[in-house]
């Protein structure tokens, strides 16, 4: 329990985690209604019949969850950066406990945070849109494409967490978080056949194909709680190294 207070307090009393969750709030509910109000009727943009619940909430899965990952890869390398990850180890000499209590609150945190968004962003959607198929409940994959958020929210920040202590540099490990599923996996599977083969052994293609109603382009070999299993199994070879990793070497 000490640990856990120690974590809380961290985590509470500095000012990155609370600024980047007002950005994720506002700006996340804020690109929801916007892209709403481009889908609906008459907007020019195209037919609202095409309008889901996974483009409902895709500022939540999207910018909302990369946000909170950088906010829970700070929460390790700023106490590296000001040395605090020594004293931390000193009064509690388990590493693998410290670390994994860190990821536990932040992955709690944004798992609630990003539920929540989810469902409000949905509400908005459905407001703005009207009734469409692809935003009813009772939709193929709707509820995986509502849920599957918070469940991707947990896991992207276990693996923030464990990024952060492998690279303890805030910039590396931001640039490393932020590149890999915005730039590296989109960029590998844009070329034709080889991308096809390619992108379905992707992390995040497969955490988006989880939460994504409809289908995705590419040469799976699973289904989506497949692909959910496949990013899990990623995300705990990371934060197991970053275990390994964290016991082996100086503060």
């Amino acid at each position: 329990m000490g640990v856990l207070a120690s974590e809380r307090i961290k985590l509470t009393s500095t000012r990155s985690p609370w600024w980047c969750s007002i950005i994720v709030v506002v700006l996340a509910l804020g690109l929801s209604a916007l892209i709403a109000a481009t889908s609906k009727p008459g907007s020019g943009e195209g037919p609202s019949s095409s309008f889901d619940i996974s483009t409902a909430v895709v500022s939540v899965s999207g910018f909302g969850v990369l946000v909170l990952m950088i906010m829970a890869t700070l929460s390790v390398t700023s106490e590296y950066r000001f040395g605090i990850i020594r004293s931390t180890f000193l009064a509690t000499p388990q590493r693998t406990k410290v670390i994994s209590v860190k990821a536990g609150l932040v992955g709690v945190y944004a798992t609630v945070l990003t539920a929540v968004l989810a469902v409000v962003a949905y509400g908005i959607s459905r407001a703005i849109v009207g009734s469409t198929p692809g935003l009813e409940l009772s939709a193929d994959g709707a509820w995986r494409a509502l849920l599957g958020v918070p469940v991707y929210a947990l896991l992207s920040m276990i693996f923030a967490v464990g990024v952060g202590v492998l690279l303890r540099q805030s910039a590396a490990a931001i640039s490393f978080i932020v590149l890999w599923p915005l730039v590296l996996e989109t960029l590998l599977s844009s070329f034709g056949s080889f991308g096809r083969n390619v992108g379905p052994f992707m992390p995040f293609q497969n955490a988006n194909r989880f939460f994504t109603m409809g289908e995705m382009g590419g040469n799976w070999h699973w289904g989506p709680v497949g692909s959910l299993i496949y990013f899990t199994v990623f995300v705990a070879i990371v934060f197991g190294a970053a275990l390994f990793v964290v016991n082996k070497r100086d503060a």
